[in-house]
């Protein structure tokens, strides 16, 4: 198989999962098709130097991450957050984090972001996060703790709704 055939195939297959990361990154439907396109057009550029194509996936995840981050440190202009999802879940039907979660992550800094959607949702282990973003497994875990930590703050239920449930108890 030709290596422009090659790269299409892996497009049609892996789009739609990467583009779930790439909303996960962004908060955004148009700048994660944005961040997808840019790092399928990165990628494009080296296809025919992967020594491994099976292995593209992960590659192009990491361009995915580079990207964002570097698309954060030259564009720090306030965000509109939004409650509207991609149209579907996408092939697989994984779940995909709704309004609040997604204002949550959004919350975050973009490398603990980066490093809960890696470890969370992409289901990493410490040692992949790591490398994916190029750091040690320690900052990936004290990133992961950190996130997590201020995760179940902005998630967790306001106090008044807390106190109704144990009146109506």
């Amino acid at each position: 198989m030709d290596s422009e055939a090659g790269f299409a195939d892996f497009v049609g297959q892996w789009s739609p999962a990467l583009l779930r990361v790439a909303f996960l990154l962004t908060g955004d439907r148009g700048l994660a098709e944005d961040l997808l396109q840019t790092a399928l057009l990165k990628t494009s550029r080296r296809w025919s130097k992967l020594a491994d194509h099976r292995a593209a996936y992960p590659y192009v995840r990491r361009v995915l991450v580079t990207t964002y981050a570097s698309w954060r440190r030259r564009h720090r202009v306030g965000e509109v957050l939004t409650d509207q999802l991609p149209e579907h879940g996408g092939a697989g039907g994984e779940p995909v984090p709704t309004g609040r979660a997604v204002a949550a992550l959004d919350a975050l800094p973009p490398r603990m972001r980066a490093v809960i959607v890696l470890r969370f949702y992409e289901d990493l282990s410490e040692a992949d996060t790591a490398a994916a973003l190029g750091c040690s497994v320690g900052s990936v875990k004290s990133q992961a703790s950190r996130g997590l930590a201020r995760l179940r703050v902005e998630l967790s239920p306001p106090a008044d709704l807390l106190m109704h449930r144990e009146d109506a108890s």
